[in-house]
């Protein structure tokens, strides 16, 4: 099964389209509920559509709030007002999603996806 990301209403369209481009399947947030959905309901119909959660929300990478053995995967991209990092950080992202492309290694993991590394929670 090829990896699924369900992508909050904050990734641009940039981001969707390299992880297309990795042979990912993206859903958007748009397509299914209204933009401005609450993040429980985000967080909540991704797991509905068997999808990783994949966000520049920082309140995802709240592991008290959103706890990643409840989930799916959520992966969480650090641009921190930093928009300049978006490309290096999708690069070595989908670096980590070719080595990784079982959709089991993300259940119950939040990944913290930054420029120089990519942590796992």
């Amino acid at each position: 099964m090829r990896l699924r990301f369900f992508a909050d209403h904050c990734i641009p369209n940039f981001i969707v389209q390299a992880l297309r481009g990795a042979g990912c399947e993206v859903l958007r947030l748009r397509d299914y509920i209204p933009p401005d959905s609450a993040d429980l309901v985000v967080i909540s119909k991704a797991q509905e559509l068997d999808a990783v959660l994949i966000s520049l929300n920082g309140d995802f990478a709240d592991i008290v709030t959103y706890p990643p053995a409840y989930y799916k995967g959520i992966i969480a991209l650090q641009v921190r007002n930093h928009p300049e990092i978006i490309i290096p950080l999708i690069s070595r992202l989908k670096g980590y999603l070719s080595a990784c492309s079982d959709m089991d290694h993300y259940k119950g993991k939040l990944l913290l996806v930054e420029v120089h590394r990519i942590r796992v929670r």
